[in-house]
């Protein structure tokens, strides 16, 4: 992908900001009219010798409890309802075929679904339960965890 010394500058300002690259890829979008998968937006910043920045580790809240006073805590009833639960994604060790990396996710209202990379870079969905579609903030909340799982593992 060539972009213009202004693009490059854009670009290299939004790293700086610490933008993630799903992120980038909107702004990419939005504001440059550049249409590139995930793969094209990290290959893209790779091209151009920048390293997004690591978030800063959670700084720990004064209301966190020790591991004494969590464990002397009383264990809650259960809930008549189910209670939503966080997003969470992982990686499969051994990729699905087709594709260039895969895994699950399970959705915070317990959805669960099987996700994948495939070698155009593009990223499928594939839910367990037939026809469902995952909210906004959730579809958000899973390509910012699935950057950072992918990331772990250097990809």
């Amino acid at each position: 992908m060539n972009l213009d010394p202004s693009q490059r500058s854009k670009v290299a300002e939004w790293i700086g900001q610490g933008m993630k690259l799903s992120e980038i890829q909107s702004r990419l979008a939005s504001e440059l009219d550049l249409r590139l998968t995930y793969m094209e937006t990290r290959m893209l910043v790779d091209d151009l010798k920048l390293t997004p920045k690591d978030p800063e580790p959670a700084k720990p809240s004064i209301l966190t409890q020790t591991a004494a006073e969590a464990a002397a805590a009383p264990i809650p009833e259960p809930e008549a309802e189910p209670a939503a639960t966080e997003l969470s994604v992982t990686v499969d060790q051994l990729t699905r075929p087709g594709s260039m990396v895969s895994g699950k996710v399970v959705f915070s209202d317990g959805q669960k679904a099987e996700w994948y990379l495939d070698q155009t870079g593009r990223l499928g969905l594939a839910p367990k339960t037939p026809g469902y579609r995952p909210g906004p903030l959730d579809v958000q909340k899973f390509q910012m965890a699935l950057e950072a799982e992918l990331g772990k593992l250097g990809l």
